[in-house]
């Protein structure tokens, strides 16, 4: 729908999912925020779903939190934190995290300003992939805050500890090149969505369910002890081998004028 905070359309088994508020610069509202939770957890049911691409009409990719719209409405700003267990995620997590449990790539183009709440949704993605132009920043701290929406899973994995400190004290905003040489983008392409089309379209080549399996391997274990690793790599190699898909994909590999198209893949 043209006037949703979010839009999503899915093309051969590509989806893509467009950040809508370009007149606020993408700034995360209640509605924003509620749409964005349903979008993600319902393409993680999509079992043909190949990669997920995250972008952003107008100027920017996400200028952070609509503190005037959201700080407005104390009961609205509560049900962002809300959670049952502390250790559950609360909807402003969610719009984070779901992209690390749908079981495809799940790759962000940035363009613009990809500030606070806009930063954290994209540290959800597997991937980040910015333009020349583009700007980053752990802003919570300007406002006397933490980042407190689930990217802090992701920063301990990609960052160096005393690098994550000094964005999130300082709140700085830090340029495209830098980001890469910090490990917080994937890569820079002046043409961000283009790029990911071409990585989704690369990854969509392998078996879905292999793909699948590497990425909650690595997201679920990345800091665990060893002997965790080593255990669910071993079962997550049998589930695999279990599968059609492994067989297409060795098919493909050696008779490729008579491989099939991969089947959808298994639940992970």
């Amino acid at each position: 729908m043209p006037n949703s905070p979010v839009t999503i359309s899915i093309e051969n088994n590509i989806a893509l999912v467009t950040l809508n508020k370009a007149e606020k610069r993408n700034a995360l509202d209640i509605e924003m925020f509620k749409t964005l939770d349903k979008v993600s957890k319902d393409l993680r049911k999509n079992t043909l779903l190949r990669a997920v691409i995250v972008n952003a009409n107008g100027e920017d990719f996400c200028s952070g939190l609509d503190i005037k719209s959201v700080l407005s409405n104390k009961s609205s700003a509560l049900s962002l934190l809300f959670k049952w267990l502390p250790g559950q995620a609360n909807l402003a997590q969610r719009v984070s995290n779901n992209w690390r449990k749908i079981p495809v790539p799940v790759i962000m183009a940035i363009h613009g300003r990809c500030w606070g709440g806009g930063l954290q949704i994209a540290l959800g993605g597997d991937f980040r992939i910015a333009n020349e132009q583009a700007s980053f920043s752990v802003m919570e701290g300007k406002w006397g805050l933490i980042p407190d929406m689930g990217g802090n899973l992701v920063l301990r994995e990609i960052l160096a500890k005393d690098i994550a400190l000094k964005l999130t004290m300082t709140a700085e905003v830090i340029s495209a090149e830098a980001a890469l040489n910090y490990g917080l983008i994937t890569e820079i392409n002046n043409q961000p969505l283009q790029a990911s089309y071409a990585l989704a379209q690369q990854i969509s080549e392998r078996s879905p369910d292999s793909v699948a399996a590497v990425k909650k391997l690595y997201h679920s274990n990345w800091v665990k002890a060893d002997w965790v690793m080593l255990a669910k790599e071993s079962y997550y190699q049998i589930k695999v081998l279990l599968g059609k898909n492994q067989k297409i994909a060795v098919k493909k590999q050696l008779k490729p004028e008579q491989s099939n198209e991969y089947l959808a893949r298994k639940k992970w």
